[in-house]
């Protein structure tokens, strides 16, 4: 049987057609590709972005506005020294882009106007941080991305 050139592209198509669905196939099923959405409950916390841009409104409204910064003992989340620390509450969030077992939350405890995560519980690489707190009954959201 000779096959003619017409016959031997449809073959190859074919061919390269079942080669990247067997690859999309196997990506999909397989549990080691886990293809997780940022949250699990994305429409619920849907309903807060509206009270989140309020927040993030008064944050940035703020003379001395919240500071996290990269330091070599970890990352530091530095709150206005004009407010007293021991009124700030809230919590600070991180949230690893690359998977969702190394996002953690820690909640807002201060002695002083500064909040050290120490380097020991954060792995090495990019986070997005959200600092989300409240002073004398006003809250506030800062949210930062840090490659550390």
């Amino acid at each position: 049987m000779k096959i003619n050139w017409g016959t031997g592209i449809v073959i190859a198509i074919v061919l390269f057609m079942s080669f990247i669905l067997y690859f999309v196939i196997k990506a999909q099923t397989n549990p080691e590709f886990d293809n997780e959405l940022v949250t699990n409950e994305y429409y619920k916390e849907e309903a807060f972005v509206e009270q989140d841009i309020e927040k993030q409104k008064r944050a940035n409204s703020l003379e001395e506005k919240l500071k996290i910064t990269k330091t070599t003992e970890g990352i530091e989340v530095v709150f206005p020294s004009n407010f007293l620390s021991e009124n700030i509450t809230g919590k600070v969030s991180f949230y690893r882009p690359s998977s969702q077992k190394l996002d953690f939350e820690m909640p807002i405890s201060l002695s002083n106007s500064h909040l050290l995560i120490p380097k020991k519980s954060l792995v090495s690489g990019l986070w997005d941080i959200t600092v989300d707190w409240a002073y004398n009954n006003e809250t506030y959201l800062n949210k930062e991305t840090i490659y550390f």
